[in-house]
């Protein structure tokens, strides 16, 4: 089998408008397979709109979006389907669990789409429940559990049978810190230790930083943990800053917190009304996982 070396996910020249309003003005960038790519940018720049072009709910007036070279612009709408279910995960902030259905269930939705047996559909859910933290709360409905246990379990529903590409649309947004930082860890290791290609939005920029600083390994015991070295991580995250529907920054993180410029001064250097919340709390996940 002839192996992909193309990028996860490109964009080549992309431009949107939506009637006179321009929305996205030529932007270029290449998510590479076990990369991570975070998309910050003032509210109104263009972040969530460039997910739904990533995953093909909106098509460019100008410009390609290609999936592992595959410009889905040329595909029929139940091939880009196939291609979304198989390739890609989504995670939003917006709820969207079932609510007549179980942790459990919610969680194995895709694969019993996907026809997979009771035998295959088991295990997996129960591993992508440890994986998040919910192996106790297999039978609860979405209302019996808290804000950041659902976050979770949106997440578990987009990792569920590990795809090769995750999106995130803030997904720590609202969240109180011990619960945002469980989620950032589901982030890291899903990246580290599954090798998923990561296009994650936020304008926070205490989320920016961590995820840029944290990498996952498998300690001797094989339990997975999180750590902190960025000299000893493969390659730097990158970060793009969406300015108007333009991309003003592409480059390391480094470079991002260095750079004087306005669209990112403005991101990096809030007024005290604005601030967002300080640092994360340290190793959140030796605490109840039911926060």
């Amino acid at each position: 089998m002839t192996r992909n070396f193309s990028p996860a996910i490109e964009f080549r020249h992309v431009w949107l408008a939506f009637g006179d309003k321009l929305v996205l003005r030529d932007v270029s960038f290449a998510l590479e397979p076990g990369q991570m790519i975070i998309v910050t940018g003032a509210s109104n720049s263009g972040k969530s709109v460039l997910l739904h072009l990533a995953i093909g709910l909106l098509r460019p007036n100008t410009g390609q979006v290609l999936i592992e070279g595959c410009d889905i612009a040329s595909l029929a709408e139940s091939e880009l389907l196939g291609l979304r279910s198989s390739a890609m995960g989504i995670a939003f902030q917006e709820d969207t669990l079932f609510t007549a259905l179980s942790t459990f269930d919610n969680a194995a939705y895709r694969l019993v789409e996907h026809n997979w047996t009771p035998e295959q559909v088991e295990p997996a859910v129960l591993e992508i429940l440890r994986f998040v933290g919910l192996e106790g709360a297999t039978e609860k409905l979405p209302e019996e559990l808290s804000i950041g246990m659902r976050r979770r379990l949106e997440i578990a529903r987009a990792l569920i049978g590990w795809p090769r590409m995750m999106l995130f649309d803030e997904p720590a947004s609202g969240l109180d810190p011990i619960s945002a930082r469980l989620v950032l860890d589901l982030v890291v290791r899903a990246r580290d230790l599954h090798n998923i290609s990561v296009l994650y939005c936020t304008k926070a920029m205490n989320e920016i930083r961590y995820l840029a600083h944290h990498y996952a390994t498998v300690n001797e015991t094989f339990e997975r943990a999180t750590a902190t070295d960025a000299a000893a991580q493969p390659a730097e995250t990158t970060v793009i800053v969406l300015d108007n529907g333009a991309i003003a920054f592409q480059g390391s993180f480094s470079e991002f917190e260095a750079s004087a410029l306005p669209s990112i001064a403005c991101l990096t250097h809030l007024e005290p009304a604005q601030a967002k919340p300080g640092p994360l709390p340290a190793d959140p996940w030796r605490r109840s996982r039911q926060a």
